[in-house]
């Protein structure tokens, strides 16, 4: 039967270990070795230990990062789209006032073509920031000017220049608004 060398290296190997056993016994060292096994083994464990809460926090942060991913990854692309629902009030409040019956029709159209559009993107976790009769919060609204009303409460919005959305509860864009400011 021939020999590999894996076969060799471990008859080698084999021969090592029971050479320093022998050398150990009769130097008397007997008690250190079951010392360091011990101690060994409980490096592992501790280190076994920390891997395994490290691998935890890791999954944590990992599922973390993904619900944010999933919750706020179309945030920007909702920005962008809240310029065009900018653009299509901007155009319903010019063409709203006006008498000629065509252009009533297309008035209706647009309003229609908005209301879609802003429910559609009410599908995906945007929303609207409700501003006007409200008192004045600057997590929500960015004011734009003051004016004075009698009638009205201090602090309280008169005015809406450009409506706000939030995304899954996170503001996405600020109200910009017109407060009053008695005295």
């Amino acid at each position: 039967m021939e020999n590999t060398d894996n076969d060799l290296n471990e008859e080698t190997i084999e021969a090592t270990q029971a050479e320093e056993a022998k050398a150990g016994d009769a130097q008397g060292e007997d008690n250190v070795e079951p010392i360091e096994k011990k101690s060994n083994d409980e490096d592992f464990k501790e280190k076994y230990f920390y891997l395994a809460a490290e691998m935890q926090n890791m999954q944590r942060r990992f599922d973390k990062e993904k619900e944010n991913l999933l919750k706020y990854g179309s945030e920007k692309i909702l920005r962008d789209m809240l310029d065009v629902v900018d653009n299509f009030e901007r155009t319903l409040g010019f063409i709203q006032t006006d008498e000629d019956e065509k252009v009533k029709n297309i008035a209706v159209g647009i309003d229609m073509i908005t209301k879609q559009f802003v429910t559609t993107l009410e599908g995906h976790g945007l929303k609207k920031v409700d501003a006007l009769g409200k008192e004045f919060d600057p997590n929500f609204h960015e004011a734009l000017s003051q004016q004075a009303d009698e009638s009205k409460k201090d602090m309280e919005i008169v005015q809406v220049h450009q409506n706000g959305y939030t995304l899954n509860e996170r503001l996405l864009r600020p109200a910009k608004v017109v407060v009053v400011k008695n005295s």
